[in-house]
């Protein structure tokens, strides 16, 4: 490859997700710029010029095969003009998604009309978030408790994908007819590692599903799948995977000298203050309000949800969270304004009723871009550089309130979940910091680490 080559490229199934691939990739020393539609080669210009990956954040998490019929085929079409020697369809490291919904089985057939690669690797373990891929099977921990993930006390019982089966193969067999094998545990610690892959490579596998304990893991995976890809004369390699494919693939890079990863963990300056928008329901999110808010320097602003999703009284309450946001930042705290504290606030019900008399459907989406017009107005009134946004759906409805359309690896903050740099065609919001994070990560102080700009890791 020549130093001008893309390296990778890949399609997030969601904004959080897409920045947790981001972080992996910045951490070993890949630079890289996401963005909210599919960059041209005009757009890898400027600041974006000498890149070494590209993403793109989608939200084929929350879709159905027939919106993925729609979108994904010119996404994945503008990821081949890039010319990359690797493509990742990037998904979340708990693997959530059914045959109606957010089908990864789906996505890889639909991937796979666009690129054709001779087989499929599935990279889903990530031991820098405490997920595992063990004999196929699928671990995460919570606390200091690991549990298989069709025993996980969340994602077992998850509202719209609930994961019923730890066995990665056959979870994608509910998905696509596409044959799966795996490439286990023993087989990369084996002396013959190398005759291994080729054996089963041999046996014409469409997809390969791959274990993941440890870091030794990871950096084998990345041998094994980068020198398939350097081997295709006729496009990229195909992949799907969690962050864990980054990581494994920086550690390889790094080996080889095609990269360097920074010599210490890159951090961020603290902030007097900042605002934290969450539409998440977690009950992870939850107790980072809650640690929050017994902090004598942030205060809670409960958005009023119920009238948020009728369109005739929302301005109202726009209007006064807007409002107490500013007095509260202005005095000089932070404030976290939050849709829900966990997965059984009553708001949660009140709001679905709410939106049922007025006639909304899109209960979320209507959410959502309320949170993003409220930040808006909030960032207009006030001199905040830095911005939390929690939970996934929210983040991809929010943060194109503030016409961003490229967003940057600045410094970790908690795995999976960084703190970014934007780019925005609004002058006012370009370059501002912001940290996005899916509902279950982050840690219980996320919130407090975001204002400090602190990590307590380093993967």
């Amino acid at each position: 490859m020549s130093d001008d080559d893309l390296l990778l490229a890949y399609y997030g199934d969601d904004l959080t997700g897409s920045t947790d691939a981001m972080e992996a990739l910045g951490l070993g020393g890949v630079r890289t710029a996401l963005f909210l539609e599919p960059p041209t080669e005009s757009d890898l210009t400027g600041r974006f010029e000498d890149l070494d990956a590209v993403g793109v954040a989608g939200r084929s998490r929350s879709m159905s095969p027939d919106e993925m019929d729609e979108v994904l085929p010119e996404h994945f079409e503008r990821l081949l003009d890039l010319d990359p020697a690797f493509v990742q369809y990037k998904v979340c490291s708990t693997f959530d998604s059914a045959p109606d919904v957010g089908s990864i089985g789906h996505a890889v057939d639909v991937g796979q009309e666009v690129f054709d690669s001779p087989f499929v690797p599935v990279v889903v373990g990530v031991p820098a978030l405490e997920r595992y891929v063990i004999f196929g099977h699928l671990f995460a921990t919570v606390g200091d408790r690991t549990y298989r993930i069709d025993r996980h006390p969340t994602m077992s019982d998850h509202p719209v994908t609930p994961m019923t089966e730890s066995d990665l193969c056959r979870h994608l067999g509910e998905q696509t007819d596409r044959p799966t094998d795996r490439f286990d545990v023993l087989s990369l610690e084996s002396d013959g590692v190398d005759a291994e892959f080729a054996r089963l490579l041999a046996s014409d596998p469409e997809l390969v599903l791959f274990d993941t304990l440890d870091g030794p893991h990871l950096r084998q995976v990345g041998r094994l799948l980068w020198s398939r890809a350097l081997e295709l004369a006729d496009g990229p390699l195909f992949s799907v995977g969690s962050s864990g494919l980054g990581y494994a693939l920086t550690a390889y890079w790094a080996d080889t000298g095609a990269v360097s990863p920074p010599d210490s963990v890159p951090t961020a300056d603290p902030v007097d203050h900042i605002a934290v928008m969450s539409g998440s329901a977690s009950p992870e999110t939850a107790a980072q309000i809650d640690a929050a808010l017994e902090r004598d320097d942030f205060t809670g602003i409960r958005l009023d949800t119920p009238t948020l999703v009728v369109p005739e009284e929302a301005a109202t309450e726009r209007d006064r969270v807007v409002e107490a946001a500013t007095e509260a930042i202005t005095a000089g705290d932070s404030v976290v304004m939050y849709a829900a504290r966990g997965p059984d606030d009553p708001a949660i019900d009140r709001t679905r009723t709410a939106a049922e008399t007025a006639g909304v459907d899109d209960v979320g989406g209507r959410l959502g871009r309320e949170q993003g017009t409220i930040l808006e107005a909030v960032l207009r009134e006030t001199d905040l550089s830095r911005v939390c946004i929690a939970g996934g759906d929210t983040s991809g409805y929010v943060t194109p309130a503030l016409d961003v359309y490229a967003l940057e690896f600045h410094s970790p903050i908690a795995p999976g979940c960084p703190l970014c740099l934007a780019s925005s065609s609004e002058e006012e919001f370009d370059r501002i910091e912001l940290a996005l994070k899916g509902g279950q990560t982050g840690g219980e102080r996320y919130f407090e680490r975001v204002r400090r700009g602190s990590s307590e890791y380093w993967p």
